[in-house]
């Protein structure tokens, strides 16, 4: 029987009789795992009032809470089963991962190293260390507590991705490609590293790559509309004006927002002297508004000034 046929089986059983604890529980678990979060958490609030020192309860609450991005709630789901159980760990994690979304990075920290305390071996808990201090603009703690990570579990493609960026933004490109290959290496798929690649070989002029890595990149995410915007203005630095309109024209074809295409569709015309079509695609641009994420205001400034 599929988790949906089983949710079935316990809403009648339920149905049939409202105390039976057991089935409630299994119901929110299940409705949990198939995405049912608000749903589950009405039963394990239920439940909460029956049972109110049953840390597990109060631990899948969080979960619930969690899912459904009611982070305070989940901080407090979390906290009252910690305060019933202070050694479930999983508990503590979680809690971990509640602060960091409520940006409060040093509570967040207090509980990843406290499930290190218990497990010094948990490279998850070194990650969201990492995590915390990237977030405080700490990049030294940050590159350390990913190290951590790899050395634990150097399969942790995102640990090595961060590093690579922390490499980056310290003037370190081959240590950056270093960890950008093997992100790749680990999940081919991983369109970001081969960007981040052709960010790279763009500053050090090595445009081959920057063409192999941007193109794998779209290849891997068509509508990544980000993507098609930084190749065009690469190929415009380049001096590659029709191969960057191509590229914009492309995504035009791949993405659903082509309100900032048009912007830099506009500028492009601007760069090769073509006023016509400057203003014509920045009206483009302010008729897809609703996609648009330069300032409007800007926009029209630039068509009164040079109408």
């Amino acid at each position: 029987m599929d988790n949906l046929g089983k949710i079935e089986e316990l809403q009648e059983i339920l149905h049939e009789d409202a105390e039976n604890f057991q089935a409630r529980r299994e119901l929110a678990i299940l409705l949990i795992d198939a995405g049912f979060a608000k749903e589950a958490s009405a039963h394990l609030i239920y439940l909460s009032k029956k049972f109110p020192n049953d840390s597990n309860i109060y631990y899948n609450l969080g979960i619930a809470y969690e899912k459904q991005k009611l982070y305070e709630q989940a901080k407090n789901a979390y906290q009252q089963s910690i305060e019933l159980a202070p050694n479930e760990m999983d508990a503590v994690y979680n809690l971990g991962l509640v602060y960091t979304e409520l940006k409060n990075f040093d509570e967040g920290i207090k509980c990843f190293e406290k499930v290190l305390e218990t497990d010094p071996n948990d490279s998850n808990s070194y990650f969201s260390l990492g995590i915390c201090f990237l977030k405080k603009g700490d990049l030294i703690n940050a590159m350390m507590n990913f190290q951590n990570t790899i050395d634990i579990n150097d399969e942790d493609l995102y640990a090595h991705f961060y590093i690579g960026n922390i490499l980056r933004d310290m003037g370190d490109n081959d240590g950056a490609k270093e960890h950008f290959q093997r992100v790749i290496e680990i999940s081919p798929d991983y369109s970001w590293a081969y960007y981040n690649l052709a960010s790279i070989a763009f500053e050090e002029e090595d445009y081959e790559n920057v063409a192999i890595n941007l193109d794998k990149t779209i290849e891997l995410n068509p509508k990544d509309e980000t993507a098609y915007i930084n190749y065009a203005k690469i190929l415009t630095k380049m001096g590659l004006y029709e191969d960057a309109k191509g590229m914009l024209t492309q995504a035009m074809g791949n993405c659903a927002d082509v309100g900032n295409l048009y912007y830099y569709i506009a500028q492009i015309a601007k760069y090769e002297g073509n006023t016509d079509s400057y203003i014509e695609n920045l009206n483009n641009a302010l008729q897809n508004r609703d996609t648009l994420t330069i300032d409007i205001q800007k926009i029209m400034d630039e068509i009164e000034k040079n109408s």
